[in-house]
């Protein structure tokens, strides 16, 4: 059976576009490998009509009216491999089975590396954050601590003391320079040299010098990659941004392969719940409208 449409991660982005699809008739096969980026969230938040709601909770609500249409079909599994052309795309998954679509849409997000600092993985999603938008608030203007590390992990110490009282901990790093120093310490942040040991508690740091700082919560600005290599495989171009690696894509979610589109975390930033479900619902209407008109590149 061919699809119009096959989309490559159930999260909040493919769900999206493939209501879109749907909901005009077309046959969409969404295969998810059932791992949320925010699987460590209690709450959501920024998301207008879901504040404070349950991510996983949201997840399952739109899957389950997703699946209320006919032309969906939803296939739990991992994709090993992708090929094709436009019009004669084929997705093989990993039990064998086979895919065939005339579209192909990777929604599959990133994988966020975090720094090898013991304790910190375990907090990821509940008192380690990266966005302040999705979980600064509940910091109730607390003390905030900054983890150097990544990219951009100065204007994240900076833009977090409109949340709290903010310490930056350059964790072995170099001090910042003269203009990054005087900007924050306009903004209020204190710095702090020595190198993180661990964390301990909620969001206790422990140095390796023996200093104990507790905070409300921490936050880290990770590098983030594509969490599939099904674009690599296919020879869509990727790029380099601010934050890490990513799908390359124009104003039409389109990649370098003809035929084959992305959207959210793995083809756009900044990163949240509610621009992901936007970013799909883009996608999703260029990708129908791309079967509409084949070739026709929309004004």
């Amino acid at each position: 059976m061919g699809y119009d449409l096959i989309v490559i991660g159930g999260g909040y982005a493919g769900m999206s576009a493939a209501m879109q699809l749907v909901r005009a008739h077309r046959t969409v096969v969404v295969v998810d490998g059932g791992r949320r980026r925010n699987r460590s969230a209690a709450t959501a938040h920024g998301f207008l009509t879901q504040e404070g709601a349950d991510p996983a909770q949201i997840a399952l609500t739109a899957r389950d009216q997703l699946r209320a249409y006919p032309t969906l079909t939803w296939i739990e599994g991992e994709v090993e491999g992708a090929s094709g052309t436009c019009d004669a795309f084929e997705v093989v998954l990993g039990d064998g089975a086979r895919l065939q679509g005339r579209r192909l849409l990777l929604a599959t997000g990133v994988f966020d590396e975090l720094p090898e600092i013991p304790g910190l993985a375990e907090r990821w999603g509940t008192s380690v954050f990266h966005c302040p938008y999705c979980h600064a608030f509940e910091l109730a203007k607390g003390r905030i601590g900054v983890i150097a590390g990544g990219q951009d992990w100065v204007q994240q110490a900076e833009l977090l003391a409109e949340w709290g009282r903010v310490t930056l901990l350059l964790n072995g790093r170099a001090e910042p320079g003269p203009e990054e120093a005087r900007d924050l310490d306009r903004r209020g942040v204190e710095l702090v040299a020595a190198p993180v040991a661990r964390i301990e508690g909620r969001a206790e740091v422990v140095l390796v010098d023996g200093q104990r700082h507790v905070f409300e919560g921490l936050f880290i600005a990770p590098r983030h990659v594509p969490s599939s290599s099904v674009a690599q495989r296919l020879g869509c171009a990727l790029e380099d941004v601010s934050t890490g690696v990513q799908v390359r894509t124009d104003d039409e979610h389109r990649t370098s392969l003809d035929g084959v589109f992305a959207c959210g975390d793995v083809a756009r930033i900044p990163h949240s719940l509610s621009q992901a479900v936007a970013d799909g619902a883009g996608a999703g209407t260029q990708i129908h409208q791309s079967l509409v008109w084949p070739g026709k590149r929309l004004e």
